[in-house]
C-alpha cells in the first residue's frame, strides 16, 4: 500500500524537521538525487515554460559529476539542497559515515537545507546534522514517481490528496523518466486549477 501522505508518527518522531511549507496557498515542488542528463533538463525546461521555481535536493556525487546542470538549476532561481554524498540510507549507515557523506557532499552543495535519502535517518544523525545548522526538509505529498508498478493513471488519481502547505516530492533520476515526463505537466496544470502557488522552500 503506497502512502502518499506522509505518517503523522514520523513527524512526531522528528518534530522540529519541516513537513510542510507555511503558506496555506502554496504548495512546494521538490525534486530529489540529482542532477541527471536524462531528466534535469527537460524538468528545467519544463519549469521554465510554466514559469515555476522548484526545491532540488541534489547527491554530492552528481552535482561533481554535472556540475554544469547544479549552475544551470540555480542560475535558473531554483533552490538546493544536500542530500548526501553518495545517497545512503541513513538506518544502513553508521552514523560517522553518514555524517562524512552529508559534510562531502556540502562542500558541492551549498545549502542549509538537507533531505536524508528515502525519508530514512536515525535519530542520532538527525541531531548531528542540526548541529550543523542545517535543516532537515521531509515532505508531506509522495508521488513515487520512482516506483514502476505504479501507473501514471494512478499518480494522478491521487493528486486530489494533496493539501496547502504540502511539500510535493518528485525526482530527477533516470528511473522516475518514464513516469515523470507524461506527468510533470498535468501536476502543474492541476495545481494552477486548485489555485495553489508553486513555491521553492
Amino acid at each position: 500500500m503506497r502512502l502518499y501522505r506522509s505518517p503523522r508518527l514520523l513527524r512526531w518522531l522528528f518534530p522540529f524537521a519541516i513537513w510542510k511549507g507555511a503558506d496555506k496557498g502554496s504548495v512546494y515542488l521538490t525534486f530529489d538525487d540529482g542532477p541527471s542528463q536524462e531528466l534535469t533538463p527537460w524538468i528545467l525546461e519544463t519549469l521554465k515554460k510554466a514559469e515555476i521555481k522548484a526545491t532540488f535536493f541534489c547527491v554530492g556525487n552528481n552535482v561533481k559529476n554535472h556540475p554544469e546542470l547544479y549552475r544551470q538549476i540555480i542560475s535558473e532561481g531554483h533552490r538546493v539542497g544536500n542530500h548526501t554524498m553518495h545517497h545512503e540510507n541513513g538506518l544502513k549507515t553508521t552514523s560517522a559515515d553518514y555524517l562524512r557523506s552529508v559534510n562531502e557532499a556540502q562542500e558541492q552543495i551549498d545549502s542549509e537545507l538537507f533531505r536524508p535519502p528515502y525519508g530514512k535517518l536515525s535519530i542520532k544523525q538527525y541531531f548531528q546534522i542540526k548541529r550543523l545548522h542545517m535543516k532537515v526538509v521531509f515532505w508531506s505529498w509522495l508521488s513515487y514517481d520512482f516506483d514502476p508498478t505504479q501507473s501514471v493513471e494512478e499518480l494522478k488519481k491521487n493528486l486530489h490528496t494533496i493539501k496547502g502547505g504540502d511539500i510535493l516530492v518528485f525526482h530527477d533520476n533516470p528511473k522516475a523518466a518514464n513516469t515523470l515526463i507524461e506527468s510533470l505537466q498535468y501536476v502543474i496544470n492541476f495545481l494552477d486549477k486548485k489555485s495553489f502557488t508553486i513555491k521553492t522552500i
